[in-house]
């Protein structure tokens, strides 16, 4: 397929003007090297199957600490540490967990228990009150009926069969709408108002409905959450948080499930449940942790400026997290494998982190910047501010890198045109897109004006079956396009370590 650059004009006829050099030789090593020799199934499975669900502050969080710091420095960096970045709070771990209906006959379901959600007191089994709470007039039906209780909270939606695929990738016209995107003004006028306050008005009344839930005292929730066939997407409370106040235990299912018992209580069947939660909160230590590690830079004057890369470590209990995001921290752990054994002596230093918390609100990398570059709330920057190039991170799936979100940051365009040429045979329609993306760990760099890039990928199953949800296993992996992955970012991060120039910056917001 005839592959070409996706580009807003100026940036185009800037990268006419402003042509970098490239090393090629180096960049056909690390092709070779992450083609042909790759690690990515071994780290797969260490950081996938063998360290498991990594909730942060959660044993399987330090498993994958321990892991990825043994691996880093057999592979040679140095500095690899786990980096405190400030107060995360507690651990939480799941030690037992079933729920089944019993009544009118026996059917076990597939539910996960939210996370820091407290234990059952033991077994418990009875008859299930659903509560159709709309309004907080609604509360009155309920007040004083729920002691003890098992509730139940139908899901919100509907679930028809799906009739286009659950796997995709972008296509040529997908790639170039997203490189000509909308303006921010237009889009943020084009009925998203309402929709806002909509969510708002969402938000607070479902608050209003948990403290009442907390207030009347059942013994246990069962929510409908979004999902379908079996896959359902989890979230959280805000339990991490230390000195917590005691919540009810919840558990999150499968939509059908909820769905089966209330068109049977609503047609006059009696449905009955019994189900147990056991969980373990962890207090002892409630600071959040990164990985850090470094290839210490090669030149005598450029060593001490930055390259960084990364993806968070952190995952979400339902699974283990494979596209969410072990498929991030597994690309960059291989490209820095591969600027390793390729011998490549990288001018500027680079650094790999493997960020911690960042499910519960980007923390860790947050903490991290705010250490080490700048306070975003005071705009006071650090002296490592003016040593810092740029940062590069993959937190989209595990789909194949397409190109690059510039987050505005149009002086880069041109220089990643020519960054991108020498991969074309295996980026397939390269597309820059002038436009930001949110929801990850590059945010934390670009709110203090430095430059920070999320990659273009390729969604597969992202949004449909593995984002937060109890399918995200080691099988959703496609090890091809993680291999395609770690070569790119390797490339580009080998290039900004090699450029005469760090990379140009937005300019700095007040």
């Amino acid at each position: 397929m005839k592959r070409k650059l996706l580009l807003l004009p100026a940036l185009f006829l800037a990268g006419m003007t402003f042509a970098q050099v490239v090393e090629l030789d180096a960049i056909e090593k690390i092709k070779k090297e992450g083609l042909e020799n790759s690690h990515v199934e071994e780290l797969a499975f260490q950081l996938v199957d063998k360290a498991g669900p990594r909730l942060s502050n959660s044993e399987g969080y330090e498993r994958a600490v321990e892991y990825t710091l043994k691996q880093l420095t057999d592979w040679g960096l140095k500095n690899a540490a786990a980096e405190p970045w400030g107060e995360f709070g507690r651990g939480w771990e799941m030690e037992k967990s079933y729920v089944a209906m019993t009544k009118p006959y026996y059917m076990p379901f597939i539910a996960i228990p939210k996370a820091w959600t407290e234990s059952t007191k033991g077994e418990v089994s009875g008859k299930v009150v659903f509560l159709d709470i709309k309004t907080e007039k609604d509360f009155a039906k309920y007040k004083g009926k729920l002691k003890g209780a098992i509730v139940a909270i139908k899901p919100s939606g509907t679930q028809e069969p799906t009739f286009a695929p659950d796997a995709v990738r972008f296509t040529e016209e997908e790639l170039q709408r997203m490189a000509a995107p909308a303006s921010r003004e237009s889009r943020a006028n084009n009925g998203n108002t309402d929709r806002m306050s909509e969510i708002r008005a969402a938000r607070a009344l479902s608050q209003k409905i948990s403290e009442f839930i907390i207030a009347e005292g059942p013994a246990l929730i069962i929510k409908g959450v979004n999902g379908r066939h079996g896959t359902l997407f989890t979230s959280s409370p805000r339990g991490y948080i230390k000195d917590t106040p005691e919540g009810i235990p919840e558990l999150e299912t499968a939509p059908e499930n909820v769905n089966l018992m209330a068109r049977l209580s609503e047609n006059g069947v009696e449905v009955e449940i019994e189900a147990e939660v056991k969980t373990r909160f962890r207090n002892d230590d409630l600071q959040g942790y990164n990985v850090i590690a470094e290839i210490p830079g090669s030149d005598p004057t450029l060593k001490s400026e930055i390259v960084m890369l990364g993806g968070h470590l952190d995952s979400w209990h339902g699974a283990n997290g494979a596209t969410d995001n072990a498929a991030g921290c597994i690309v960059m752990m291989e490209a820095v494998r591969i600027l390793q054994a390729t011998g490549l002596q990288p001018k500027r230093t680079v650094r790999i982190a493997l960020w911690g918390g960042e499910e519960q609100g980007l923390h860790g990398s947050r903490g991290y910047v705010n250490n080490h570059f700048g306070d975003r709330e005071t705009m006071k920057m650090l002296p490592e501010h003016e040593k810092m190039s740029a940062y590069y991170n993959i937190d989209n799936g595990t789909g194949r890198i397409r190109g690059i979100y510039l987050q505005g940051n149009e002086a880069v365009g041109p220089i990643f045109n020519e960054w991108f040429a020498p991969l074309d045979d295996i980026v397939e329609d390269r597309t820059i897109t002038i436009d930001n993306t949110g929801g990850t760990d590059h945010q934390s760099f670009d709110a203090l004006g430095l430059p920070g890039f999320q990659f273009i990928q390729d969604p597969i199953e992202y949004r449909t079956r593995t984002h937060h949800t109890n399918m995200d296993t080691y099988e959703r992996l496609e090890m091809d396009d993680l291999k395609q992955m770690a070569v790119v970012v390797a490339s580009f991060v080998y290039s900004t370590a090699q450029k005469d120039e760090m990379l140009p910056r937005k300019k700095l917001k007040k």
